[in-house]
This record gives C-alpha cells, sequence and structure tokens, in this order.
C-alpha cells in the first residue's frame, strides 16, 4: 500500500525522472539523466542575466560543475533532512497551488468579489473556535430572543480581541479582502440583521451588519506621522502636539512644502521615503479616523492635524476616482483572494477525485464505528493506540487502499466522545488526507506535464542543495579553518604584499580618561597576545560594558587621521564619537608586510574559498562519472 504522505516518497527518484517522451537525455552526471529541456532553461535564463552571454561549450563545463555539486549534496544526505523537506515542499506547493484550481470556479470568485466592492458594509461579529459552534448558535438565539445585547455577548464570548472590546465592531468589509464564507454571509445579511453562524475557516461567526453604503471609490493622499507612544508622558505629548500644530501650519499656507516636510519629519518610515505618499485606498482600509478624514476632504486640501492610535496626522489629499473596472482590478483582486477562498481549490480536487476514483469507504467506517462503541466510545490515547495496529482501509485513490493505521500519524491531538461522533471525526480526516492524496498526484501530473513548473521546481530544489554543500565544502569552512586559511597565507605571502607599511592595532575608546588607563592596564595583564581579536573585544565589552569600545585597525598613512596620529606624527583629531571621546593604543605597530593572515583576512578568505572549491571540483570529477550526447547537445536553441 501507499504512504499517506506521498510527498516525502517522491522527493527523489519519482519526482526528477518524470519528463514527457519528446524530451531527450542531455547528459548524465553522477547516475542521473539531464534532459534537454532543463539545460536549454538553465542556459537561456544564465544568458538572459549575463552583460556578455557564455558560450555553449562554456556554459556545459559550468552546468556540469553545479550538477557535480548537487549529486554531492544528495551523496552527504542533505536531501533528506527535514530543513530540506520543509523548505522545498513549502516552494513546491506555493508554485502549484495557481494550478491545482478550477478555473471558471476561480473567475466567478473574483467576479463576485469586484461585485461585492460596490458596497461598504460596516460590521460587528462575533468568533468562537470551530468546537464552539453549537454555543455560538445558542448565543445568537438568546440574541434574537432579546435576552442578551449582542455588545455584552461580544465582549464575554467572541474571541477575536480586536474587536471584542468594542462590542464585536469590526468596520468595513471589502470584497476580496476576507475569507469568502465570511464575506458571502457578510453581504448576504441586511442592514440590522445577524447571519446564520458561519465558518470562516479560522473559526465560527455570526455577523451583524450595522450599515450597508455605495463605495466611495478611492482616494491618493500623502501624510505626514509624528508618533505618540503609551510610554511618553504628558509633556512629551504636549510637545509633539506643538509641533504638529508648527508643521500645519507651514503646510496648510504653502502645500508645496508638504512632500519636503514629510520627508524629512514624518515617522512613517514606509511613505517618509516618498515624500509622505501612500498607495490609492478604498473606504475601510484604513483605521477609521484616517479614513473618515482622508474621504472627508476635498482634492487638494490639507487636513486639521487629528490623532489615531499611531500618533498625529496630517493628510494632503492628492487625488479621487471610483471603483476600476473589472478588467483593470482583475489581477489584484485575485491575488488578494488567494488563500481566502477554498471553493475554486475543493472543485478541482471533486474533478480529480471523479477522475482518480478517490472515495471513502463507508462500509468500512461503520465498522469504525463498532469499534469505537466497544472500546469504550472515547477517542483517547488507548483508542489511537488500538486505531495503529488496525490494517483496515478508509479510503480510496487510484486504486490504492490507505488504511487507518496509516491515517493515525496526521490525526490532530482531540478528544471524541460517542461511537457516530468518532465514525464522523474519523470521515472527516479521511477526507482531509484523501484531499491531499489527490492534489500530490495532481503536483506529480503538473510536475510531468508541464516543463515551466518542472523547470523552476528543479532549479529551486537544485539551489537549496548547491547552497547547502558549498556552504559546508567551501564558503563556511574558508572563514572557520583558521588553521587551514593561517597555512594557506604562509604559502602565498608574496601575493599579499602592501605597497606602504600600515599600523596595526587595537584602538581603546573611553568615556574618560581614568577608564581609558584602565581599560589599558586591563588588556596588558588580563588578555594574552595570541587571543583572537573576536575575543579580545568580548574580553573588554565582558569587563566595561558601554564605557568602552574597542575596534581593531590595520591602516597605512593616510587611511584613517586617528592612526595617522597615533603612528604616523600627525595632529590629534577628535574622537568621532561623542560618547566615547577619549582614546589610545592597545598593541599598535608599523608593519612593513602583512604578518598573519588575520592582516588581509577578506583577500585570503576569497583566494582560499577559490581554492578549496578547485579542489573539490577535481576530487568530483574524479568521483562521478559524467557523459555527454554530443549529437543532443546540437539541439540546444
Amino acid at each position: 500500500m501507499k504512504k499517506l504522505i506521498l510527498a516525502i516518497g517522491v522527493l527523489g527518484a519519482s519526482l526528477l525522472a518524470l519528463t514527457a517522451q519528446s524530451d531527450p537525455v542531455l547528459m548524465n552526471v553522477a547516475g542521473k539523466d539531464v534532459y534537454l529541456s532543463e539545460f536549454e532553461y538553465l542556459y537561456n535564463k544564465n544568458n538572459a542575466q549575463q552583460v556578455q552571454p557564455q558560450s555553449l561549450d562554456e556554459y556545459v563545463d559550468m552546468f556540469v560543475n553545479y550538477k557535480l555539486k548537487v549529486a554531492d549534496a544528495e551523496t552527504a544526505g542533505i536531501d533528506t533532512t527535514a530543513e530540506f523537506i520543509t523548505e522545498f515542499l513549502k516552494f513546491r506547493n506555493e508554485l502549484a497551488a495557481p494550478y491545482l484550481r478550477d478555473e471558471a470556479v476561480f473567475e466567478q470568485t473574483v467576479r463576485e468579489a469586484y461585485e461585492h466592492m460596490a458596497n461598504e458594509l460596516t460590521v460587528s461579529h462575533i468568533m468562537m473556535t470551530e468546537a464552539d459552534a453549537a454555543k455560538l448558535d445558542s448565543i445568537r438565539n438568546e440574541i434574537l430572543a432579546g435576552n442578551l445585547a449582542f455588545e455584552t455577548a461580544a465582549r464575554k464570548y467572541s474571541i477575536d480581541r480586536g474587536s471584542s472590546q468594542r462590542g464585536g465592531l469590526m468596520g468595513v468589509v471589502l470584497g476580496g479582502r476576507y475569507p469568502k464564507p465570511f464575506e458571502d454571509a457578510a453581504f448576504a445579511t441586511a442592514v440590522g440583521e445577524i447571519s446564520p453562524v458561519v465558518n470562516s475557516g479560522y473559526g465560527v461567526h455570526i455577523i451583524r451588519v450595522e450599515n450597508s453604503r455605495p463605495s466611495r471609490g478611492e482616494v491618493l493622499c500623502e501624510h505626514i506621522l509624528l508618533r505618540v507612544t503609551p510610554d511618553m508622558n504628558d509633556e512629551v505629548r504636549q510637545q509633539i502636539s506643538n509641533r504638529v500644530d508648527s508643521i500645519y501650519n507651514v503646510v496648510s499656507t504653502d502645500t508645496s512644502k508638504f512632500e519636503t516636510l514629510a520627508r524629512q519629519l514624518s515617522q512613517d518610515p514606509g511613505s517618509a521615503k516618498q515624500g509622505g505618499r501612500l498607495n490609492w485606498f478604498g473606504g475601510g482600509m484604513m483605521v477609521a479616523e484616517f479614513d473618515s478624514v482622508a474621504f472627508a476632504i476635498n482634492v487638494g486640501e490639507v487636513s486639521n492635524p487629528f490623532r489615531t492610535a499611531f500618533g498625529w496626522h496630517i493628510i494632503r489629499k492628492l487625488d479621487a476616482r471610483s471603483i476600476a473596472s473589472y478588467e483593470e482590478m482583475h489581477d489584484q483582486l485575485a491575488q488578494s483572494i488567494q488563500g481566502k477562498n477554498d471553493m475554486p481549490r475543493l472543485a478541482f480536487i471533486a474533478r480529480k477525485a471523479q477522475e482518480y476514483q478517490a472515495r471513502l469507504l463507508e462500509d468500512n467506517l461503520d465498522k469504525v464505528e463498532n469499534m469505537a462503541e466497544n472500546s469504550g466510545a472515547v477517542l483517547d490515547s488507548a483508542m489511537i493506540a488500538t486505531f495503529k495496529r488496525c490494517d483496515l482501509p478508509i479510503y480510496m485513490v487510484r486504486g490504492d487502499a490507505y488504511t487507518l493505521a496509516e491515517m493515525v500519524p496526521a490525526l490532530p491531538t482531540t478528544t471524541v466522545r460517542g461511537a457516530a461522533n468518532i465514525r464522523k471525526f474519523i470521515a472527516e480526516q479521511a477526507q482531509i488526507q484523501m484531499n491531499e492524496v489527490i492534489l500530490e498526484y495532481a503536483r506529480q501530473e503538473l510536475y510531468e506535464l508541464n516543463p515551466d513548473y518542472r523547470n523552476l521546481v528543479n532549479e529551486y530544489r537544485d539551489g537549496i542543495l548547491l547552497f547547502e554543500i558549498s556552504n559546508r565544502n567551501v564558503w563556511d569552512r574558508a572563514s572557520k579553518d583558521r588553521e587551514g586559511l593561517e597555512n594557506f597565507f604562509q604559502r602565498n605571502k608574496d601575493k599579499y604584499a602592501w605597497q606602504q607599511p600600515k599600523f596595526k592595532s587595537y584602538i581603546i575608546f573611553a568615556t574618560s580618561d581614568s577608564i581609558l588607563n584602565e581599560a589599558a592596564q586591563f588588556g596588558y595583564d588580563s588578555i594574552p597576545s595570541s587571543t583572537a581579536p573576536n575575543d579580545v573585544v568580548k574580553a573588554f565589552r565582558t569587563r566595561f560594558g558601554r564605557d568602552v569600545k574597542i575596534e581593531r585597525v590595520i591602516a597605512a598613512k593616510g587611511d584613517n587621521p586617528i592612526t595617522d596620529y597615533l603612528a604616523f606624527g600627525a595632529e590629534r583629531p577628535e574622537s568621532a564619537n561623542s560618547h566615547w571621546p577619549y582614546y589610545r593604543v592597545f598593541r599598535g605597530r608599523i608593519l612593513p608586510q602583512p604578518e598573519e593572515a588575520a592582516d588581509v583576512r577578506g583577500t585570503v578568505i576569497s583566494d582560499y574559498q577559490a581554492e578549496l572549491e578547485q579542489k573539490w571540483l577535481d576530487d568530483l570529477h574524479q568521483r562521478y562519472p559524467v557523459t555527454i550526447n554530443k549529437d543532443i547537445l546540437q539541439q540546444v536553441k
């Protein structure tokens, strides 16, 4: 029988071997075939990114080296680690998602979201967990009967902390911005009425529509924000209030200065760089106070200063427009409803379920109910242990049976009471797991039939492996292998000769002259000369905290005014930092040439990495066979 989670099992051979019959094998690297389509995709992508495109022969050499490194990563087992599998599956599933939906249903949901944009609904809601659906329905009945105020129930029962303290008030619901079941329920409910209990996928809700009005369209604004935080005292708050009034006096009389002052003074970092400009936004997309002011003022007008939870704002309204056409809004809405609407995915799964002959085995679910009845009718650890040993098939996909035992690892931890409820729970979980198996088969088909998708999946997979194996063998190794780095430097000393002597030292900076002298004495008494630079810095920081700062410098004459003074007879400059105005040398000396790898660390590491990589490649070519079909290579476009 197939394992429940196919994703893990197909990461290796089956995922990489699937390919169309018309795609010939270009080469074999380390026992794995490489198809012409993958090579052409990467070759053309590489050349499109290069100022000077590589010749085909040059790229073949680079490509082979790339594949050899990936093969070495697989030999090292990197592709079987939990970290790799998690990252790869997340990317692969997100990439596949737009293909695994019913396009007709998806387009219908985009159209419905656009139609909802014609109105702005102000709503309140009470939200509870799915397990409390029956309780929420009872609360709704009490509200409708007049025995319980909606606001009171929201404060007492709602798990939405953002709205519960406001009596459930959420604000404006816009088309395409909420889960579809929630959005549909809101727009289907009349003003003043309360919706039935609706499951949004995040919990269950009852929704009361407070108001409905035609859409006010969209506005384009720029703003200046001065932040006010809860920890500020009254004096600071008053200073900010006075400051915002001063800014308003300037921009209200000369609007041309608004953008300049926004760049200089606004504390909204995202918009300040743009002269305070925000993107177009519709009603309900901003906090209520900001929304009200932005839509109330005229185009070209500057608002009076006003407060929100973020602080003081001044708005300048640049433009206004009605809701754009469906065609103009389509892509934005399509992006917005991704992940908020499960109907296109479920419709796709339903179609594939028929194709794959997928079904729950109702007779065997009845047997599960009987087992539960005979075992105490409580789904607890004892019953789960029984299920783990049960090979009873629960559902079928493409002729393969999936058993109760195979389902158990993916079951959520919960306690269910009653045999009928246990049957229902297992059936629901079986449907969820069966849907994932259906999607996994669909992903495999997509991989096989869609070259663009397949190439992106392969590229991402190999990229993860390439990065990790290169980090192990070259990048990280070169920076951490102090002995190897030093040996490399000593073998290639002439390559790193300086054109003029340099002053090598630590410079101690201190908050006072007395601390400076104490720090210097501490260094000479307590820190051996062989101590690594990072450990020297750490020792001073541990002993003196922020009273002392220490910097390691290697500088030629003219490179640094402080080292020019300390080593080369220049006049004494002031410290660049007023917090540490006092400074002196610690273990300084003038070197005619570098004496160790640390003196030219960046360059030596780079060169050492190049040596390590070349040795690694030489070894890879020795260990792994490579064959190239020259005739197929001639077909590269």
